[in-house]
């Protein structure tokens, strides 16, 4: 039996309506799930006391600096060469062997797991680099990690960017880099923002790079070659080996809320900044 197209376009639009509902259910319980778990193990002494007894007790002040301090690392180094390649690729160069090569370098880079990520890491910075296990062989470790998606994220938001702005620049009297500052890189600027957001989720949330990398330690980290553990991986040992449940949704809890946070105010300022240019 034939359908007709009206009848298909509505079998296919409830379909649709439906996978998106399913997720956005799961992922809602998910996230209401551990906060439930979590919110209430979420008070001042958590947050400021360090842990003691392996994490059974006291709190997570120093994973949360240690994550602060190696999340920074990846993104200094990662950002500037993340965009960097992407307008190179974009804007100054045409489609060759050199650019394909690179995209095909950066698209089987984000497919690695993060394991040998952690490995490389462990070989190259930790032990022949002898930068041991610090901020920086972690913060370093994870920098690699996240330049593919910072790359691909980058380079189709600027593809994006419609031609006529360049050729309005152009026409103008505007050099080409004065078109990429002034008008290509702010209308690309809400998707560059996005890379961003996703490499500090993917920094925050890693487990095994770090683990291989930053050190499983949990006193305050005083320097970038200081040995740290972050709060994802805190948050796997206290669950994993079962030393405190409470502690480990407590953990989780801020990880969601800290990450809601950064894309609000990462967004906010996008947007605060692309009014301005208006």
């Amino acid at each position: 039996m034939k359908l007709s197209p009206k009848t298909a376009q509505k079998i296919a639009k409830t379909l649709i309506w439906s996978a998106a509902l399913f997720v956005l259910v799961v992922l809602v319980a998910i996230i209401l799930y551990i906060l439930i778990k979590g919110l209430p193990m979420i008070n001042w002494g958590f947050l400021t006391a360090i842990p003691r007894d392996m994490g059974r007790s006291g709190g997570i002040s120093s994973t949360i600096v240690g994550t602060a301090m190696v999340t920074a690392v990846a993104i200094v180094i990662a950002v500037p060469l993340g965009i960097g390649t992407a307008f190179y690729l974009a804007e100054y160069t045409k489609e060759g062997m050199i650019t394909r090569i690179i995209r095909f370098s950066a698209d089987s880079l984000a497919g690695i797991p993060s394991i040998v990520y952690g490995l490389f890491g462990y070989i190259f910075f930790v032990i022949y680099l002898k930068m041991g296990w610090s901020v920086l062989s972690g913060g370093l470790t994870l920098s690699f990690m996240i330049l593919p998606t910072m790359i691909r994220t980058s380079e189709e938001a600027i593809i994006t960017v419609p031609n006529a702005y360049r050729e309005a620049s152009f026409s103008l009297g505007g050099t080409k880099w004065q078109t990429i500052i002034k008008t290509v890189f702010p209308s690309a600027l809400r998707g560059i923002a996005n890379g961003i957001i996703l490499s500090i989720g993917r920094c925050i949330a890693e487990t095994a790079a770090v683990a291989l990398t930053a050190g499983a330690v949990l006193r305050m980290p005083t320097s970038l070659l200081s040995p740290t553990r972050t709060m994802a991986y805190h948050f796997y040992l206290l669950a994993t080996e079962g030393i405190s449940m409470e502690n480990a949704y407590g953990t989780a809890a801020l990880l969601i809320i800290l990450i809601f946070f950064i894309n609000v105010v990462v967004n906010a300022g996008v947007n605060k900044f692309m009014s301005k240019g208006k």
